[in-house]
């Protein structure tokens, strides 16, 4: 295997000294004394970059011996594509169930989704170095790990440029999920700044909202309905088992998938976790469409109240 040309190892405020290994393994390091973001990490690690192609890798992500060949490849092979993204394999590296459930459904969600992508992803996605540069990189304004990726492989699309989704690069996610971090990183980090995203920019997302998932989101929110109304009439749950059923079929595809690589028990303890996050989902797309609309009208209302004053 060709070796990469060069190895950038970002260290964003880190407190444990793990840049030092990073270090005497050869990798150029950049320390950054606080932490301030993804986004700015990357761009730091852009900018110092000499090669065509930028590769960029989450410090909790660990690649296959021949990924640097093969996505050199690709870009050489289809010169008219600017950025390819790639997929967590279906051994992820964490083995409690929130871990496992987690990572297997990015793997998944990735797998069965268009090869024609319309976001970036950080925790494997490659871009030309002059197409990155063109269009400004990452924005800098997320300061956590949040959509920052996502947002970038937006203004790729407007401005023309290609993303592929290559769902035979893989790399294998080692991150620990537990129910608190789960909801975090999903609800506020993603979710919310996702919805105001798709307002703002009318962007696509061929991911998370197809027709499928919009059926199911509100078929758990009818669900919840129908056994709140079951405590005061029993006959409400004749309604609740139909839209059990509705989900279970609208989602089989999902819990054969894991029966295939788990087992029937752990497809089992899928099933409510999975109807859990269209239920949070569903949740995040009212409330970031609310705040987007509130910021919208807080924008524009000086506007109207100095036009009254001037009408008067």
């Amino acid at each position: 295997m060709p070796p990469p040309c060069e190895i950038i190892v970002v260290a964003d405020g880190d407190t444990d000294n793990s840049w030092l290994v990073a270090q005497q393994f050869g990798a150029k390091v950049l320390r950054l004394t606080t932490c301030n973001g993804p986004a700015k990490a990357r761009n730091l690690g852009a900018q110092a970059a000499s090669c065509d192609i930028l590769f960029f890798i989450d410090a909790d992500v660990t690649v296959y011996p021949d990924i640097i060949e093969r996505v050199e490849k690709i870009f050489i092979d289809k010169p008219e594509l600017a950025a390819i993204i790639g997929s967590y394999d279906d051994t992820p590296g964490e083995p409690n169930f929130l871990s496992q459930y987690k990572n297997l459904f990015h793997h998944y969600t990735h797998q069965t989704a268009n090869e024609e992508a319309f976001t970036f992803w950080g925790a494997c996605g490659a871009i030309r170095r002059d197409v990155f540069f063109a269009v400004g990189g990452f924005d800098e304004s997320y300061r956590r790990p949040s959509i920052e990726d996502i947002e970038l492989g937006y203004r790729l699309q407007k401005a023309g440029y290609k993303i592929r989704l290559c769902k035979d690069i893989l790399v294998k996610h080692l991150k620990h999920w537990s129910p608190v971090s789960l909801l975090k990183a999903e609800f506020f980090y993603r979710a919310l700044p996702w919805v105001e995203l798709i307002l703002r920019d009318g962007a696509k997302n061929d991911l998370n909202l197809g027709i499928k998932s919009r059926l199911s989101v509100i078929a758990v929110y009818t669900l919840t309905l129908a056994l709140i109304a079951s405590l005061w009439l029993p006959q409400f749950l004749i309604v609740a088992l139909a839209l059990s059923l509705l989900l279970l079929g609208l989602n089989l595809p999902v819990y054969r998938f894991f029966y295939e690589k788990r087992g029937f028990w752990f497809a089992l303890r899928v099933i409510p976790w999975h109807w859990f996050y269209y239920l949070y989902g569903g949740l995040a797309i009212v409330l970031g469409t609310i705040r987007y609309f509130w910021q919208q009208y807080k924008f524009f209302k000086p506007d109207i109240v100095n036009a009254s004053k001037t009408s008067l």
